[in-house]
């Protein structure tokens, strides 16, 4: 009789053994499958970083006061986001009063574009002026506040060979900012060719 319970019992856990490891191994998925949506869902919704995020503080309509070697002059400008915001399209318009070198006075135009080169990671600005220049410039600063930015040539079409020319823009605030414009002769440093002020229009 013993012998016969003995028996009775080791069946029953034998039978019972496979379903508490079928049941643990059901839960065991179910816990995995649980994390992998979680995580999914997670990585779906992570917001995708903002390219622009730098130079989005210029995005708007400017007008503002120059003056250097030209002699002083009333700025517009405007930077807008183009083709699907894979550009940042800027419009530059100067008009510099009379002067000596210049009785009638003078008014400059250019475009730019602005991109960014995956590649290399930086900003690339391309200024189209009225005068036949050419300029393209990499971004080759940002100070670690993000309120200064420096873009210096990489080439210049229509100028003699060996000029630079770099732009260094310092934001006051979020609706203020300085330009200085700098050109280099070949063989020489820096000089300060025009400087701006702009404050966003209301």
């Amino acid at each position: 009789m013993i012998e016969t319970i003995h028996s009775t019992n080791d069946s029953k856990n034998s039978n019972m053994h496979p379903q508490r490891t079928g049941r643990t191994l059901m839960r065991i998925r179910l816990i995995v499958a649980t994390l992998l949506l979680l995580a999914s869902v997670g990585v779906a919704q992570k917001p995708a970083a903002d390219t622009w995020a730098p130079l989005r503080h210029l995005v708007g309509s400017w007008e503002g006061t120059g003056n250097g070697q030209p002699g002083l002059s009333k700025v517009q400008r405007e930077y807008r986001l183009v083709l699907n915001d894979k550009f940042l399209h800027v419009q530059n318009r100067s008009i510099y009063d009379p002067q000596p070198k210049s009785p009638k006075g003078e008014t400059h135009e250019d475009w730019g574009m602005i991109s960014f080169d995956k590649s290399r990671k930086q900003f690339v600005m391309r200024q189209f002026h009225v005068e036949g220049f050419v300029n393209q410039y990499v971004n080759t600063n940002t100070s670690a506040d993000g309120k200064t930015i420096v873009f210096t040539s990489e080439s210049i079409e229509n100028i003699p060979t060996g000029f630079r020319a770099r732009e260094t823009y310092r934001m006051l605030g979020p609706d203020e900012f300085t330009e200085v414009f700098e050109i280099a002769g070949p063989g020489k440093d820096f000089e300060v060719y025009s400087d701006g002020h702009f404050k966003r229009k209301k």
